[in-house]
């Protein structure tokens, strides 16, 4: 018999978070024990609940998933975070490992796979898609530590504003999600975006998203 299995399911969306919960009934040792709808909330109620394992978007209002799970892990270095996402790039794989969690997967995810991942993760495995090996995933983090990654990061020559749209996109937040966040229009910060691409001179959205995230890692206190 499988051992019980308690988890936490961190969504801002009501609805998605009640079809991963229905996703979850027929697996009778995954219980949920809570649910969220943002990052903060998670921190909270996951000293109070203690599940197993946390399920959770990464980008979230108030406080991302992944600065939730990076503030649990300060107090409980034990946390296994299993992140949920429309986003699967090898930026965001990097972000999520950076941040502590155990595994990423779509949001698109087939019940199955669902719950395989969160058995993997509950025995303290990693789990980012049936093609993500351990050695794939050792070969991503050198190559995001590498000495690319490594440079000084020049921020002169960026506003206020575009450090902080910079940040959040290394949050792993959308354009929509951002205009949200900061309170401007969708069609603002996708200009922002485009400016950011030619003062940093990066050549598309992937490469501008990598150096969000190892910027943000490096520049926390900006």
């Amino acid at each position: 018999m499988n051992q019980s299995i308690r988890i936490i399911v961190a969504d801002d969306h009501a609805l998605f978070r009640s079809g991963i919960i229905s996703l979850l009934d027929d697996a009778r040792e995954i219980f949920v024990v809570g649910q969220v709808e943002d990052g903060q909330e998670l921190v909270n109620k996951y000293f109070e609940l203690k599940p197993d394992v946390l399920l959770s978007d990464i980008s979230m209002p108030v406080i991302s998933g992944t600065e939730a799970v990076k503030k649990i892990k300060e107090t409980d270095p034990n946390v296994k975070a299993l992140f949920l996402s429309m986003h699967e790039g090898e930026e965001y794989i990097y972000h999520c490992l950076k941040a502590g969690a155990l595994g990423l997967i779509s949001k698109n995810i087939l019940r199955g796979e669902l719950v395989y991942a969160i058995r993997a993760v509950f025995n303290g495995n990693k789990y980012f898609g049936a093609n993500w090996t351990e050695e794939r995933l050792e070969e991503l983090i050198r190559k995001y530590d590498s000495s690319e990654a490594d440079e000084s990061f020049n921020s002169s020559g960026l506003s206020e504003r575009e450090i902080e749209i910079l940040k959040l996109i290394g949050q792993g937040l959308t354009s929509s999600e951002i205009a949200e966040k900061t309170t401007l229009s969708k069609r603002t910060i996708d200009t922002h975006r485009g400016h950011l691409m030619q003062k940093l001179n990066v050549k598309n959205l992937p490469e501008l998203i990598k150096y969000a995230i190892q910027f943000t890692l490096k520049n926390r206190d900006l």
